[in-house]
């Protein structure tokens, strides 16, 4: 069984927040990537670093995964994913990408930008609940 669950900003003990995800926007689209080893499409994002600040990650994540340098990236919320009694952390955050550089030559091989979420999804049963909560807090600012 899986459950996504929200939570305040600072509720959840830095020291428990394992990932960063970027709902990120380009030319009023939504931005995903895809992974070299996969054919799926999922939203920017990864794991925090041994000793980063978590917002850094978001930051470093979003350059690695997508080319975006120069954009705020706003911490939105905390999640938890809690899947057969296990529960990881991480922070949701918000960029509006106004350019995008070279991608890197790391993990990622394609970035494309949509008008809802893609179909072929490589988090099938997390990442909607997720672009849900992002669609409804652009919806409010």
């Amino acid at each position: 069984m899986l459950e996504v669950n929200y939570h305040e900003l600072g509720e959840v003990s830095d020291e428990k927040l394992e990932f960063a995800i970027i709902g990120t926007t380009f030319c009023d689209k939504w931005v995903f990537v895809k992974h070299k080893d996969r054919t799926t499409w999922e939203i920017p994002g990864g794991h925090r670093e041994y000793g980063e600040d978590i917002n850094h990650t978001a930051k470093r994540e979003l350059y690695e995964e997508t080319g975006a340098k120069e954009c705020d990236v706003i911490p939105l919320c905390e999640y938890s994913v809690t899947i057969d009694n296990n529960t990881r952390y991480g922070r949701l955050f918000y960029a509006e990408a106004e350019k995008v550089g070279d991608l890197p030559n790391m993990e990622i091989k394609e970035v494309g930008v949509f008008h809802e979420l893609p179909e072929n999804l490589t988090y099938k049963e997390i990442q909607p609940i997720i672009f849900e909560k992002l669609l409804n807090w652009q919806k409010n600012i």
